[in-house]
């Protein structure tokens, strides 16, 4: 149920999502929003809470990100975090400048005021999460200094008469020890949510939804048999069982023998009621994407194809009133239509009905969770582990894997490296540590021996990260001795390849799939 909301008013922050999550994983619903988003708004939807983000400006920057005054005055709890918190004082009469000393990293907080709400049962002294270049100088009137470093005299601050707070470190990182337990103390104890959001009153409610948006209407699904639109698929069939048809695409950009993976769960012999239909279109997509190279691009072609081959199936079919994709959270976060992001990437199945396509509608029933939840939906709805912790896999699939021009020859080299290194990592006992991974293969092509014969082949890069939430992600510490079996076996077994690389970038500042 979502008859709780808190909103986040995204200033630039790299967190912004991270803030969602933490609030979210407090049974309270949480939404982002651009603090370009206008007062009557906010008002008009009613949050029990506000959370200002931070930031990369100087809030006393003319230019800067900001906020009228009336925010504050709307009786609604908010808690400033770092650049809000900076925000929150300059608004009201306090005073931020330049500091002397940077804080960055882990550092110990001071708790003054330990009766305070925010920091109930909190540590007096503990480890918080740092990153500010400016400093709170002087509170605003009304407020009253609740916590302190050695080199910040001003760590939080509060008017707890006006339940304003500030927080100048970041509590939603995990590297701030007690952070969870601030945030939920603001959203429990200040604006006294119930926390009652779960996944089985979402499902329930979706599913409710679902039933009175479509009506006696016909709807295709979008079916890759990833994750999202597995969970998606079998969402829709709950709530409208033989009005749903679910179109497998295969595009020739699957992972190795997945086409069949796919047909053999979802198609007749599965354990699914649905209308299944699989359109064989690999060497359309190939033709499609000959001679491109740029990573925009591919996703475009591909999302674009993927529409396409849609639309021509349910004409097929017949009229069809509503279209099914398994959109989440990161994917609208990531192509700039969450908050104040950035577009890093597009996603396919993002963004509205081009307008060729003869639907009336989209429906994303998934749009609003994170992956994890995702997962806790699939667990929901009955889906068998197997399925529901399933790699993640991109719609576009190999397409983003291989860097440059796609070939039929090099789906076949990316396919069978990325068996390879997905079975010795399940032989391992590694495939429930790691939250993705797999094998991509460059453009680089370099000089190898092999049987006392030069080679000049590609070079395959190994991924694999650990995520909560997938909005950041760490590389996997892998054991050396996997590592090398598979780049043994990928050497050996994968004509093309004579050289492996593993991948130790973080999320940010790279993504987790390489283009």
């Amino acid at each position: 149920m979502k008859n709780e909301l808190v909103i986040v008013l995204d200033f630039g922050g790299q967190y912004n999502q991270l803030v969602a999550r933490r609030v979210r994983e407090c049974n309270v619903y949480c939404e982002i929003y651009s603090y370009k988003t206008d007062l009557e708004k906010i008002k008009a939807m009613n949050p029990k809470g506000i959370i200002l983000t931070g930031g990369p400006n100087s809030c006393y920057e003319a230019d800067s990100p900001t906020y009228s005054r009336e925010l504050f005055e709307l009786g609604i709890p908010i808690l400033g975090l770092c650049y809000g918190a900076q925000l929150m004082m300059h608004v009201l009469g306090g005073k931020v400048e330049r500091a002397d000393v940077r804080e960055y990293g882990k550092t110990e907080v001071i708790i003054d005021k330990t009766d305070s709400k925010v920091f109930a049962n909190v540590s007096k002294e503990t480890i918080c999460w740092m990153s500010h270049f400016d400093y709170i100088s002087q509170i605003a009137p009304g407020f009253e200094i609740t916590a302190h470093t050695a080199d910040c005299p001003v760590a939080a601050a509060e008017n707890e008469a006006d339940k304003l707070y500030a927080i100048q470190f970041h509590p939603e990182v995990l590297h701030t020890a007690e952070g969870t337990k601030m945030l939920s103390n603001f959203v429990l104890d200040v604006c006294g949510c119930a926390g009652d959001w779960r996944m089985d009153s979402f499902v329930e409610e979706s599913i409710k939804q679902i039933r009175e948006k479509v009506g006696d209407g016909k709807v295709l699904c979008a079916l890759s048999g990833g994750v999202d639109s597995s969970v998606a698929a079998v969402l829709l069939s709950k709530a409208v069982g033989d009005q749903l048809t679910c179109v497998f695409v295969d595009h020739g950009l699957l992972r190795k023998n997945e086409g069949d993976e796919v047909e053999a769960v979802f198609g007749t012999e599965g354990n699914y009621d649905l209308n299944f239909i699989r359109v064989n279109a690999q060497q359309r997509f190939y033709d499609k994407l000959a001679g491109v190279e740029e990573p925009e691009r591919k996703r475009k072609i591909i999302g674009e194809e993927f529409i396409r081959v849609f639309e021509e199936e349910a004409k097929k079919i017949g009229a069809v009133d509503f279209l099914v994709q398994g959109t989440i959270y990161p994917d609208v976060v990531e192509s700039g239509l969450g908050g104040e992001s950035a577009v890093i990437k597009s996603h396919h199945n993002v963004g509205g009905l081009p307008d060729y396509v003869d639907f009336k509608e989209i429906i994303e029933p998934l749009r609003d969770l994170f992956k994890d939840e995702v997962r806790k939906a699939g667990l929901e709805l009955g889906i068998p582990e197997y399925l529901v912790f399933r790699q993640p896999f991109p719609g576009p699939g190999l397409g983003i894997r291989i860097i440059g021009e796609v070939t039929a020859e090099k789906v076949k080299i990316v396919q069978d490296a990325d068996a390879i290194y997905r079975e010795e990592i399940a032989k391992a006992g590694l495939d429930r540590e790691i939250n993705q991974y797999f094998a991509a293969l460059t453009n680089m092509r370099s000089v190898g021996v092999m049987g006392d014969e030069r080679t000049y082949d590609y070079a395959v890069a190994l991924r694999g990260v650990k995520t909560i939430d997938f909005m950041t992600a760490e590389a996997a510490e892998i054991p050396f001795a996997v590592l090398n079996k598979v780049m043994s076996r990928i050497i050996n077994e994968v004509k093309g390849v004579n050289r492996v690389m593993y991948d130790l970038t973080s999320k940010p500042p790279g993504t987790i799939e390489f283009e």
